[in-house]
């Protein structure tokens, strides 16, 4: 049985290496190159300190999230790439994915599409832009 693990901890696993790592570096300063003590225990001191100091601007990095890649798409806004009569390719966040009309309509060619749902790796949109997206865009604009 998996235990669901906080992003604190998450986090801290995948620093142990380089702690580590800079404990070694911290030793063979120490015996190689004959560094003070203080900077051979200082040095992995003060990476574990970075690596804290770091935790709340890469936090949301490793917060678990459970749903699928495709579930991310939903309202989110693209561009048909090519008619979607009803089947064809989108462009949504930069990435072009295979996607249906809804309700089995044709989407001309560049036109506005919101993503509306998904199955496997196609998604389900439908013409036009929300009104709130199209709000969003033109406040945009300079």
């Amino acid at each position: 049985m998996r235990t669901r693990h906080s992003a604190f901890w998450r986090y801290t696993a995948f620093q142990v290496p380089g702690w580590i790592l800079a404990a070694v570096a911290g030793w063979w300063l120490h015996r190689s190159l004959g560094a003070p003590l203080w900077i051979s225990a200082g040095l992995p001191a003060a990476w574990v300190i970075k690596d804290y100091a770091m935790y709340p601007a890469l936090r949301f990095a490793y917060e678990a999230d459970r749903r699928k890649r495709i579930e991310h798409l939903i309202g989110a806004v693209g561009t048909a790439v090519e008619p979607l009569a009803p089947t064809g390719y989108v462009r949504v966040r930069g990435e072009l994915w295979r996607a249906t009309a809804g309700g089995g309509r044709q989407i001309d060619p560049h036109a506005a599409v919101e993503v509306v749902g998904g199955r496997g790796l196609t998604l389900s949109v439908r013409r036009g832009v929300p009104p709130r997206a199209a709000k969003d865009s033109a406040a945009a604009r300079p």
